[in-house]
């Protein structure tokens, strides 16, 4: 009698569970691989710039990384109280994709949206650009400190 090592995924509720897995991935790597083709032929994924989010005494700071583009690629928008931010990153002209050895830089559109907490002013929002990084400054509603309020007796 030969011994067989015993594989909890190869029986059972176990494999149903490995089954079911292995559909999980191939679903999050379909949706996250999405791709177009733009004019050139080239593909281009969708993808979101990282962004960092953060508050101070005065403002909610929102700041994200877009090398390589400039002003004219990306809109900043206020709506409804829900920010976003929307580009497009474009491959280079002139350089097609059997020229490249490694293609690791997302190119296409995207778009990120954030909803604004109650506390700002989403009509001074503030944008500036520099070195590749977008900042936006978003004030906050300056807070008014209650007031204590006599009660005359009559």
């Amino acid at each position: 009698m030969a011994i067989v090592k015993w594989d909890p995924l190869s029986c059972g509720p176990f494999r149903e569970l490995s089954a079911m897995q292995d559909r999980m991935n191939r679903l999050f790597k379909d949706a996250m691989g999405r791709t177009r083709v733009i004019k050139e032929g080239l593909e281009a994924g969708v993808w979101a710039p990282p962004v960092d989010i953060y508050e101070t005494a005065e403002d909610l700071v929102i700041k994200a990384e877009l090398p390589g583009l400039s002003t004219e690629d990306v809109s900043v928008r206020v709506d409804d109280n829900v920010l976003t931010l929307k580009g497009e990153r474009k491959r280079e002209a002139g350089v097609g994709r059997e020229d490249y050895h490694l293609i690791e830089r997302s190119c296409g559109h995207f778009r990120r949206s954030f909803i604004l907490p109650d506390n700002v002013d989403p009509d001074k929002v503030q944008a500036k650009f520099k070195d590749g990084v977008l900042f936006i400054a978003i004030p906050k509603f300056k807070r008014i400190r209650p007031k204590k309020i006599a009660i005359e007796i009559e």
